[in-house]
């Protein structure tokens, strides 16, 4: 019985993790298809004002309500901040970039997490952290196998995006070591969002039919659902086991570039997102593979 509850509570994780790639895809197809007609306020200010409203929904259906309190404010405002940016950056990146090409900037925020949590977050850092970076770096080269001149705005904006999102994350280990709120975590970045978008739309505001209305309701759904199921799955796997599996992101980004924007991956894209998503494999198995080898070491009572 007890085999039987490990293998489906695997099984359980890994088809929350699938859900999750599924969904966030969607969210960044809808982002695309929303830059090549409308400002970023225009998403933003409805997608953000709903997400947080969802996620005080969410927690006063919770067992115990914990509301949005915090005990890490500065920290919450970089977070917040760095989310706002970051968003704007990644809504042009999809703007002047290729769909799947999008996927290796962000397949690369967990390497430079990794790199940067030792000196912003006085975490060990092993060497393996930078050979995994330098293998990550080789891969978005990949993108420009001519050299430096064949990259272009949309790539310096798709870097800027994955430096942000890396503030964004480490602003969100810092918080996570000190305040188990998660719902604050969700909260506060989407309100400052929403809120942004809000004041920067009457200068940008243009007319949306219901239909688009109705994307933009979309893209926030699918953005808290992908949340709530990658929350899930980390309850029932751990950390290093879901990442990897995340890397799924890139075959739906491939299959909705091909169906909806007709995009066909030059090869040099596959090979650059393989080894993204080696570096990855790599830098997760280095820090999964001492807590093993303790394991292995302590005795079992």
């Amino acid at each position: 019985m007890a085999l039987r509850a490990g293998g489906g509570a695997i099984l359980a994780g890994v088809g929350l993790t699938v859900g999750y790639t599924a969904l966030i895809s969607g969210a960044d197809a809808i982002t695309k298809m929303f830059a090549a007609s409308y400002a970023a306020p225009q998403l933003f200010a409805v997608s953000g004002g709903i997400v947080a409203l969802l996620s005080v929904l969410a927690d006063r259906a919770g067992p115990a309500p914990r509301g949005a309190r915090t005990s890490c404010p500065r920290a919450m405002a970089v977070r917040s901040m760095a989310t706002v940016l970051g968003a704007i950056a990644f809504f042009h990146a999809f703007r002047l970039l290729p769909f799947a090409e999008v996927f290796l900037f962000i397949a690369m925020i967990p390497l430079f997490t990794a790199l940067l949590s030792g000196p912003v977050l006085g975490e060990a850092v092993r060497a393996q952290a930078w050979g995994a970076l330098m293998l990550g770096i080789i891969g978005l080269f990949c993108l420009a196998p001519g050299g430096l001149h064949g990259l272009g705005l949309g790539h310096a904006i798709a870097l800027a995006a994955v430096l942000l999102g890396t503030v964004s994350m480490m602003a969100s280990r810092y918080i996570g070591k000190r305040d188990d709120n998660l719902l604050a975590q969700v909260f506060w970045p989407n309100l400052a969002l929403g809120g942004v978008m809000a004041c920067a739309l009457p200068f940008v505001w243009t007319p949306m039919s219901l239909s688009d209305l109705g994307w933009a309701c979309a893209y926030a759904g699918l953005l808290f659902t992908a949340r709530w199921l990658l929350a899930g799955a980390f309850r029932q796997l751990p950390a290093y086991v879901v990442t990897p599996l995340m890397n799924l992101q890139f075959l739906w980004m491939l299959g909705i570039g091909a169906a909806v924007f007709g995009e066909a991956p030059r090869m040099m894209l596959f090979i650059g997102a393989g080894m993204i998503i080696t570096a990855g494999a790599w830098l997760i198995y280095d820090q999964a593979s001492p807590a093993a080898a303790m394991r292995r070491i302590v005795p079992a009572e």
